[in-house]
């Protein structure tokens, strides 16, 4: 069947057939741990670093509450997901999905800020990659200088060539290397968790040691307006989550 021309607005284009999805229907690449390392992998380098630039501009108090608010709408944009990805089983992920339901001109919009998303945030992955491996190498070797070979840049190019290249090797290796750096990320976590309070060098009070401004307290030491602020932060907790319903 010839597909029909349909025009929306100012976009004219063509009404996918069903060969068109024929060809990009699903291939089941992944069982129960590699999806669920999906998810845990896709968020845990959050718990490493970025959060904590929150409690600068809000505190403790300001950064649990902005926490609270962005995990009921994190709640709500996974179950949104999730019940799309089988109602439209194909590829394309949130392209496919605002397409079908919003028209060409909301997927242009989603697939736009989805390729910013995956331009940038690997960049954000890579540039962090890149400063805690330079001091790593100083303080395992003792490296004295600027070297080349262990300058941020060189780090950066490094695990952005082996990232790229794993991804390029297909999904299959990429389930795999995501179950192995799931539970490696988990291991030192888990070894960070224990052993602060093991060591007896855990202190609360250093939860609200950020000096208040005038007429707040050092739960809120910004006051209500230092929720706002601190917003952005919590979303390093649970970036990227909607990777596993969008596992598709």
């Amino acid at each position: 069947m010839a597909e029909e021309r349909r025009k929306v607005g100012s976009v004219a284009y063509q009404e996918a057939g069903e060969g068109y999805f024929a060809k990009r229907g699903l291939k089941r690449h992944a069982a129960f741990w590699s999806l669920w390392s999906l998810g845990v992998a896709a968020v845990i380098s959050g718990d490493f670093y970025g959060w904590n630039l929150g409690l600068s501009v809000g505190g403790f108090g300001g950064l649990l509450i902005a926490n609270i608010v962005i995990v009921i709408m994190y709640y709500g944009l996974c179950f949104s997901i999730a019940e799309m990805s089988p109602a439209l089983p194909h590829t394309g992920g949130a392209y496919s999905f605002a397409r079908s339901a919003m028209g060409p001109w909301g997927g242009f919009v989603t697939g736009l800020a989805e390729n910013m998303e995956y331009v940038i945030t690997p960049a954000v992955v890579v540039g962090a990659m890149g400063l805690l491996m330079q001091a790593v190498v100083v303080a395992l070797f003792k490296v004295t200088g600027d070297p080349w070979w262990n300058s941020v840049i060189t780090w950066f190019i490094v695990f952005y060539i082996i990232f790229v290249a794993i991804n390029i090797r297909g999904i299959v290796a990429t389930m795999r290397f995501s179950v192995v750096i799931c539970f490696l990320a988990l291991g030192i976590l888990a070894f960070f968790f224990i052993s602060v309070p093991v060591s007896g060098k855990f202190n609360p009070s250093l939860l609200v040691n950020i000096e208040p401004t005038k007429g707040n307290t050092s739960f809120l030491h910004s006051g209500i307006t230092g929720i706002f602020p601190a917003s952005p932060f919590p979303i390093w907790f649970y970036l990227a989550i909607e990777e596993r319903p969008l596992g598709a």
